[in-house]
């Protein structure tokens, strides 16, 4: 059977790729096993080398892989050339710093020598989502396979043809059995977890990391989970009004909503809100929803119609419930399309409050004291990330109280380098990125011996 791709712009198809049967998935983690051995008894330096020159295919494949992320999931062009173009950096730059955290440490006394070493688990299995189709599987493939891992790549059923073009460009530096990529739905995403693999690497919904959990925990696999998030964003009285709505507008909308990471609540200080919202309409109205491959696009369509119908009706249910839409876009009146919007009046009882949009909805509540403004940005079970504008000193005092795994003060979430992507809660369960992140993909192994008399 065929797994046909649309693109979510106008319907189109994009292209096919097969199914791989549910039947044959133990077949193929059994020849990455057979691969693994080898693999991994290649240095770490070795492996590092190798995939220095698979980033040089990735970069000369980039234009193509770019295109095909436009068509098939939608986002504007620039950003998909630039997510693309960040793998690729990212891929050779971080290198070195996986080569200085999986290398053996020493420990030693007056009497014992222990050496800790960073094995890899074996066969991991790395299941990754559509909204960033070329970065999600590069940040679980690349560290899986620089620990000694040999890999299964299950790409998004929405985004298949650019996780096999980006296998491919891998595979065309890679030894054979290495790199394995299976495609299909939540069947086949259910038998690669249910299979003999070691590992098991996954960022999408909450409810499938809770399923995960659960089917690897029978067998004790060690697993990387990287989950939803409901970020919120604190605006305080003393903020930079201007620079707080500019980043609102942008990070509840980029992607057409669809980040893990975005802004899907924004609480404002009652002194400030209708001067927020205000700068937050002037900034939003700059954004041109179009086709991705259009000149000018900022956001493109859903990935799909559940996703459309799914925004739909909590923006629906808020209103009925008292929300004011007090600003909406325009967007083509064809595929996926959806305009992006401003409510205000939210209430915290509200889904949209609540449970995770995934949508160009931006959400507006007001807050007259700081401590429930806190409270309300942590009464959730996600905990991914989180945002506070105001004078820095008091901006960054707000933001040590909240409960995400990663906090930005005055900016989004981008930090200095070698730190680790986290979510805290139920946003994650290990983590990626920075010097202990890519330990996450190896088993640590220590041993002692004696010193000689």
């Amino acid at each position: 059977m065929q797994l046909e791709s649309l693109n979510p712009a106008n319907g189109e198809l994009v292209g096919t790729v097969e199914i791989t049967p549910v039947e044959a998935i133990p077949a193929i983690v059994a020849t990455a096993r057979s691969h693994q051995a080898q693999w991994a008894a290649r240095s770490l330096e070795e492996r590092a080398a190798i995939l220095t020159t698979a980033a040089a295919e990735l970069r000369d494949a980039s234009g193509p892989i770019a295109e095909l992320a436009t068509d098939e999931m939608g986002k504007p062009l620039v950003e998909a050339r630039g997510e693309v173009e960040y793998a690729v950096t990212s891929l050779v730059d971080d290198l070195p710093e996986m080569i200085a955290a999986l290398s053996p440490e020493i420990r030693e006394n007056e009497t014992v020598r222990s050496t800790i070493y960073h094995d890899p688990f074996g066969v991991a299995a790395c299941i990754s989502p559509w909204n960033f189709p070329v970065l999600m599987p590069h940040e679980q493939v690349v560290p899986a396979l620089i620990a000694g891992n040999v890999v299964i790549l299950k790409p998004s059923e929405e985004t298949p043809l650019v996780g096999q073009a980006y296998a491919d460009a891998l595979n065309r530096a890679l030894p054979a059995g290495v790199l394995q990529v299976v495609h299909g739905g939540g069947e086949q995403g259910r038998a690669l977890v249910a299979a003999d693999v070691d590992l098991i690497v996954f960022t999408g919904s909450r409810a499938a990391g809770k399923h995960i959990l659960a089917q690897a925990s029978q067998h004790m696999k060690r697993v990387v989970l990287e989950l939803g998030g409901k970020d919120p964003l604190i605006v305080l009285a003393d903020a930079d009004i201007s620079a707080a709505a500019k980043f609102a507008a942008r990070n509840s909308f980029r992607n057409a909503g669809q980040v893990c990471v975005s802004t899907e609540r924004i609480y404002v200080d009652e002194r400030i809100h209708d001067e927020f919202v205000d700068a937050l309409r002037k900034a939003a109205s700059k954004l041109t929803v179009a086709n991705g491959r259009d000149h000018g696009a900022r956001i493109g369509p859903m990935v799909n119609l559940r996703q459309k119908e799914h925004v739909q009706a909590q923006v629906a249910s808020a209103l009925h419930a008292g929300a004011r839409q007090v600003w909406q876009g325009s967007a083509p009146d064809r595929g996926n399309f959806l305009a992006p919007s401003i409510l205000t009046e939210v209430r915290d009882d509200m889904d949209i409050a609540s449970e995770e949009t995934f949508g160009p909805v931006a959400c507006v509540m007001r807050f007259s004291d700081e401590d429930d403004a806190v409270k309300r940005a942590n009464d959730t079970p996600f905990g991914l990330g989180a945002v506070v504008f105001g004078a820095p000193e008091h901006a960054a005092g707000v933001g040590r109280r909240l409960g995400a795994g990663m906090i930005g003060i005055n900016q989004g979430l981008s930090s200095a380098g070698s730190t680790p992507w986290v979510g805290a809660r139920e946003s994650g369960y290990g983590f990626h990125s920075g010097p202990d992140g890519h330990r996450q993909f190896a088993q640590v192994r220590v041993v002692s011996e004696a010193k000689q008399p």
